[in-house]
């Protein structure tokens, strides 16, 4: 009868204890990852981003789309004023200037400036081409600060919150420090710390951007992927030796779509950031 009994319990640990493997998600640092019984190597990142620790964007145009919401916007005013205007085309002309705008800083015709005050330099121009008047200073100004208030891609704030479970993220921007900062909390993008043209005071695609990222956090270059949309923000990260991830937004601009870089041009081409995400294994 002991016999009976102390087989009874021996079966009934067995089938606890199967029990618990068949279920268990626990993790151990020294042995892996117990799934359903077995038992696998903790998931590690591998290939081009091994050594990856910190992720640096482009914002404009790769996280947040730029053109739909200044559209969305100069449409509100004119609602609001009764205003005629081709908001789209007053759109791409103002983005039209960013980099001219910019060049004029980087070749001495001015100090440095930040990209508040170049946007607003833009915007009086163009008010004036495209006939539009009867705006109030505090207008004009709240007006120009749309590009504190761009609204993000659809895979943006998700895609960034998978890719900070693992790794450091920040903007690379040219957008000076307040409105990098007021975009962020506008729209919830979940990042580490704000990195700015401003700080060094050069706009990309000065090498002094770049560097500014690994420099600031102590790293390697190869641990610091430039992560954007333009293939032309990628290029002198790739010459630094940093890792580079070009990600496709066909809808950026108006116009025919653009094409994908070479096979082999990039460490990653991505369609969005999910797919980056699932790419670094996350």
């Amino acid at each position: 009868m002991g016999a009976k009994k102390s087989q009874r319990g021996s079966l009934s640990r067995r089938t606890a204890l199967r029990h618990i493997l068949l279920t268990s998600t626990t993790v151990s640092a020294s042995a892996g990852l117990i799934v359903r019984g077995k038992m696998f190597a903790a998931e590690l990142p591998t290939g081009p981003a091994a050594d990856v620790k910190l992720l640096v964007f482009d914002v404009f145009g790769t996280v947040v789309d730029w053109r739909s919401s200044v559209i969305a916007e100069g449409e509100q005013l004119g609602k609001a004023k009764g205003l005629s205007a081709d908001w789209a085309a007053f759109t791409d002309t103002w983005r039209a200037a960013y980099a001219p705008s910019m060049d004029k800083v980087r070749k001495g015709d001015l100090p440095w400036t930040k990209l508040d005050d170049l946007h607003r330099m833009s915007l009086d121009e163009l008010l004036h081409r495209f006939k539009i008047e009867g705006l109030t200073e505090e207008e004009k100004d709240h007006f120009n600060r749309v590009w504190h208030r761009l609204k993000p891609w659809p895979d943006s704030v998700e895609g960034l919150a998978r890719l900070r479970k693992r790794h450091l993220i920040a903007p690379l921007s040219n957008g000076n420090l307040a409105l990098l900062t007021d975009m962020a909390k506008h729209v919830g993008l979940p990042w580490d710390c704000i990195l700015s043209a401003e700080l060094v005071r050069h706009y990309k695609p000065d090498a002094e951007v770049y560097r500014s990222a690994y420099e600031f956090f102590n790293l390697k270059p190869g641990e610091v992927m430039m992560v954007a949309a333009h293939p032309g923000d990628l290029l002198v990260p790739k010459k630094l030796g940093m890792k580079t991830a070009y990600v496709h937004r066909p809808k950026e601009h108006r116009g025919p779509e653009p094409k994908l870089p070479p096979t082999g041009t990039f460490d990653f081409v991505v369609k969005d950031f999910l797919e980056l995400a699932s790419r670094l294994g996350l």
